[in-house]
């Protein structure tokens, strides 16, 4: 966390997430086949036939897919490989590779007429026939790998048959395209394919959730994978040259070309993305926009013929280079500027471009290892699209020590008498920084206390301690060890892996819900933590995984609180030894300093974390970064909105109130000091309420 909290003018970007990595260099280290970690970890699993890496940008996944398929085409027996990527640019990443330079058993080839991505002519039905017929000829030729777009391969499934697929490999990149929905014809597709099981399947994906909170896979089809988890601590701790991360949001009035440039550094290489054209930040001319941005940054010289980039002469004498994606008038000059900053040769030359300023362009799949900030202005259209913006600036490079992530949103005016769009902007960039926060920190493994130790965990100078509660770190795979009395333990092999593997996907589903975070955030007075902790997040389990046993939800549940608040109160130790003067840890284990101030004060218990509001770190941020008069301006507007106990939230309430009974005896007293226990007994009076009402209506019905 910054020390400089204070920012009542917002003179400058409130970092409401900062980490500071190891820099081991174990990333980029590679093995005798020439296999970084994540890749060595993903071939291990080579045997498998439905595989799920989840691993952050630039960890080598399109790498480690052609080790993967290399085997199952020479040794598994399989006659194919297609590799399916979102869009044609991504297409690149699986170029011929001479993997045998490196130590592997085989090259990557792809013969030019089998990468599809490179065949001129759309994406869409109308004029994809060429590419589906392309995909007919490789699967009757005796060539081994084609590269397309999701799209080509969604016609050629339609057109062919799954059938055509048999004894294939089907390995699908930036996998959290696919959703669960009926809607989605790939996601169908996918479950057809997978009921067949006659395919093999390697999904690859930097972000496993969706930003409409619709599940990637149903439950039965995701038990079928075998998961490989590399997660971002364990990505960034291995670098050799990246020691930090800010990620923190910016408020501004006005419009925001007249605020960018209080965060835009000229010094940095940046990629900043302007609001689409419809947005609500938008000032409805894009080109304009671009022009005003250029403006902040100095004086407009010329455009530089070969490059197409912009030549501008900035306060301190340097030659800004501008690549301006923006502009779509002029198809030629357009190509030419992709061309320069794809070009092959200009990879590790640092000074080739300072920024790049672009709209839909340069996010997912997009390699400048260069970048070390992100400007984005107005909340993007999803909690993926921001992890994958972040993304473009953890590469590391030679010689970038940090990198940044900065969200600019527009505050509600204090005289508007609308602010409900502002204030969902603001919730949005809140959510996203405290989903980077749970994705940045290290896996957790929560065990109920006196477990024993675990193997590989480092539990402090004074070693496991029996009778308190222990907090170790296993610094080769980024994993601590927390014990916490009382916590449920899953009974099912699928629940054990979901609170093992799955804990932020349910996180995540938790921080997109817009109630729990209005209500925890901005009606802290009127809504007790376990309407949030145990209610809410509950009723995600639930609907998320609707065939467990409600044993196995509640330790779903309890896991996935324990993993946000644990976080989150060590966060706000580490704040609090901030503003009293102490020194912040350094390091990769700062957080884990702040984990252990947290649980050394007291005993941790499942209870505790449940009547811990998960929004209260972010608060504390918020309040230090807004003007009091608009916060209580956007709080009154949040309560306002406050209504009664649903039937769901009644239903609850009424099954919290029976196992209190079973613990205590008695059922809630409605006048209880607790608010809690208070709450619960409101819960079975509006469950009567609602049962009666339902009986009147029935009454009535049948004296009709």
């Amino acid at each position: 966390m910054s020390k400089e909290m204070g920012n009542p003018n917002n003179k400058f970007p409130v970092p409401s997430v900062s980490i500071k990595t190891a820099h081991t260099g174990a990333t980029n280290k590679a093995n005798a086949l020439g296999m970084r970690t994540m890749q060595e970890r993903a071939y291990a699993k080579r045997g498998e036939q439905y595989l799920l890496i989840k691993s952050p940008p630039a960890s080598g996944k399109s790498r480690a897919l052609m080790f993967i398929a290399l085997d199952k085409l020479n040794n598994q027996g399989l006659k194919q490989a297609l590799v399916v990527v979102p869009e044609r640019s991504i297409g690149s990443s699986f170029s011929d590779e001479q993997l045998t330079k490196f130590g592997f058993y085989w090259d990557w080839t792809v013969a030019p007429q089998w990468n599809l991505c490179n065949a001129p002519g759309a994406d869409e039905p109308r004029v994809a026939k060429s590419k589906v017929d392309a995909v007919r000829k490789f699967l009757q030729s005796s060539d081994k790998v084609l590269v397309c777009t999701h799209a080509t391969f969604r016609f050629a499934v339609e057109e062919l048959g799954i059938e055509a697929f048999d004894d294939r490999l089907i390995a699908i990149d930036e996998f959290h395209h696919v959703s669960s929905n009926p809607d989605s014809i790939l996601g169908s597709q996918l479950t057809e394919i997978i009921n067949r099981d006659k395919t093999h399947v390697v999904a690859m994906t930097g972000s496993y959730f969706r930003g409409d909170g619709e599940a990637v896979l149903s439950p039965v089809d995701e038990a079928k994978f075998e998961t490989v988890t590399y997660t971002y601590y364990e990505q960034l701790n291995g670098y050799s040259w990246l020691k930090s991360l800010d990620i923190g949001y910016f408020f501004y009035t006005g419009p925001y070309v007249n605020a960018i440039h209080k965060v835009l550094d000229p010094t940095l290489k940046t990629i900043v993305h302007i609001p689409n054209v419809n947005a609500r930040e938008a000032l409805k001319d894009k080109q304009g926009e671009v022009t005003k941005i250029m403006e902040c940054l100095g004086e407009w010289k010329h455009v530089d013929p070969v490059t197409g980039f912009h030549l501008i002469a900035s306060p301190d004498g340097r030659t800004l280079k501008v690549a301006d994606l923006v502009d779509d008038s002029d198809p030629a000059q357009r190509t030419k500027i992709l061309s320069a900053l794809k070009d092959p040769a200009q990879k590790n030359n640092r000074d080739q471009v300072d920024i790049i300023i672009a709209l839909g362009m340069a996010k997912e799949g997009f390699d400048w290892i260069w970048c070390e900030h992100a400007l984005t202005v107005g909340y993007r259209s999803s909690l993926t699209e921001i992890v994958q913006i972040i993304g473009r600036a953890t590469r590391d490079a030679e010689g970038k020590t940090s990198a940044r992530f900065t969200n600019l949103i527009a505050e509600p005016a204090a005289d508007q008498a609308l602010v409900t769009e502002a204030v969902n902007d603001m919730l949005k960039a809140i959510s996203a920084s405290l989903l980077m926060e749970q994705v940045l920190a290290p896996r957790y493994e929560f065990t109920p206390k006196d477990a024993g130790p675990r193997e590989g965990f480092d539990y402090g100078p004074e070693g496991y301690e029996k009778g308190k509660t222990n907090v170790g770190v296993n610094e080769a795979t980024g994993q601590y060890h927390v014990e916490i009395n009382g916590l449920t333990t899953p009974q099912s092999k699928e629940a054990s892996r979901i609170c093992k593997e799955d804990l932020n996907e349910v996180v995540t589903t938790f921080l997109q819900d817009k109630t729990s975070l209005e209500q925890g955030l901005f009606d802290k007075e009127h809504v007790l933590p376990q309407e949030l902790t145990q209610l809410r997040m509950g009723k995600i389990v639930r609907e998320r995984y609707p065939d467990l046993s409600d044993h196995d939800q509640e330790a779903i549940r309890q896991h996935a609180v324990a993993a946000m608040n644990v976080t989150q109160q060590a966060k706000l130790e580490l704040s609090k030894a901030a503003s009293n003067g102490e020194d912040e840890p350094q390091g990769s284990t700062a957080l884990l300093d702040g984990v252990r101030k947290f649980v050394n004060v007291r005993d941790l218990d499942i209870e505790l974390i449940d009547q811990i509001n998960p929004f209260d770190a972010a608060y504390s941020v918020l309040a230090k970064s807004m003007d009091e008069k608009l916060l209580k301006q956007v709080q009154a507007t949040i309560e306002a909105k406050k209504v009664s106990i649903s039937e769901d939230d009644a239903r609850d309430l009424a099954k919290r109130a029976l196992q209190f009974k079973m613990e205590r005896g008695r059922l809630p007293d409605i006048n209880s000091a607790d608010a809690w226990e208070k709450r619960m007994a409101e819960g079975v009076a509006a469950l009567a309420r609602y049962r009666a009402q339902a009986k009147a209506a029935e009454d009535k019905n049948n004296n009709v």
